[in-house]
């Protein structure tokens, strides 16, 4: 097993552990520390499995007047695309299983991302399930314009180091249920 295969199935079975839904309302309290200038398009995501859950995060952003999407598969091995969402919108499930926002919603191009991770370090590198799908997603958006990317995360999620290569981008913060701490200064 490789370095990264192992890593992620420890880090699978670790956010296992640590999930709890009383996080989704942890998260939600830390809603103003995220700093969204108004007017701000917010991409969150349908939480999958274990992930941790953004919901009512995304819920108290709406409420603050922020627009929000989620991210849908278009291609594979290809960036995602975002479509607006709000909190009533049916979702549909895609092939792989995640629920996304039906593709005749209308494309937008948000200005954070709140990112999905199996494990994060202190330099705010993240480790993903190995598609390439937000490395691929972040880097084509931050070469359009600001971009700032927030890992969603349980506090027991984060390890030493990860190891990482070039194409990987870093997170700019992650949120757990201890608040958010950023990596870098924010957009």
């Amino acid at each position: 097993m490789t370095g990264k295969v192992a890593l992620r199935k420890e880090a699978a079975a670790r956010r296992s552990a640590l999930a709890h839904p009383a996080l989704a309302a942890r998260l939600a309290s830390h809603a103003e520390a995220l700093r969204c200038v108004p007017g701000a398009v917010v991409s969150g995501y349908a939480a999958f499995r274990d992930e941790a859950d953004p919901a009512l995060l995304l819920l108290a952003l709406a409420a603050r007047g922020h627009p929000l999407a989620l991210p849908a598969i278009t291609v594979k091995g290809e960036a995602l695309r975002f479509h607006r969402w709000q909190p009533d919108d049916a979702l549909a499930l895609h092939a792989f299983g995640v629920e996304e926002p039906h593709p005749t919603a209308e494309i937008v191009i948000p200005d954070i991302l709140l990112v999905p991770l199996l494990a994060f370090d202190a330099s705010g590198h993240r480790l993903g399930y190995g598609g390439g799908y937000y490395d691929r997603t972040l880097e084509a958006l931050r070469a359009r314009k600001p971009i700032t990317a927030i890992g969603i995360a349980y506090a027991g999620q984060e390890i030493a180091a990860l190891p990482h290569e070039a194409h990987d981008q870093r997170l700019d913060g992650v949120l757990t249920e201890k608040g958010l701490r950023w990596f870098s200064n924010p957009a």
